[in-house]
């Protein structure tokens, strides 16, 4: 099993980045939808239409979002941490997954890059 790590800065507040993780109509303006998903601890979630699917497992407010992540056929969920911190006006976000089995963690990593986080800072920078 893999982790993988990554590190970005959102040109938006905190406020807006927290908001596009957790509001199903921003989720599905950025392009994760269709999106369920709520900022409630213990609520499943799925996104694009359940390709992605599992459980909000803690949640603090405009700071940190932790879930459990299943994709495809996976037989436990990789643990998947955001860490939102202001910078600013700016937001930086941690981000840390946990449990990727090994023959996915390349198309999981290079994932977050160009359907999660890519499509998100490009929509929220547009509209911030």
């Amino acid at each position: 099993m893999n982790i993988i790590g990554k590190k970005y800065l959102f040109k938006a507040p905190v406020e807006k980045v927290w908001r596009s993780l957790v509001d199903p109509k921003i989720i599905n303006k950025w392009g994760g939808g269709p999106a369920k998903m709520s900022d409630k601890k213990d609520v499943k979630f799925a996104l694009w239409g359940g390709e992605i699917y599992g459980k909000n497992i803690e949640i603090v407010k405009n700071t940190k979002l932790v879930q459990n992540w299943y994709g495809g056929k996976w037989k436990e969920p990789s643990i998947v941490t955001f860490v939102l911190t202001k910078k600013g006006k700016d937001t930086v976000l941690d981000f840390v997954q946990r449990n990727v089995p090994d023959e996915e963690a390349k198309d999981v990593d290079e994932g977050w890059d160009d359907y999660y986080f890519g499509p998100m800072k490009e929509y929220l920078e547009k509209t911030s």
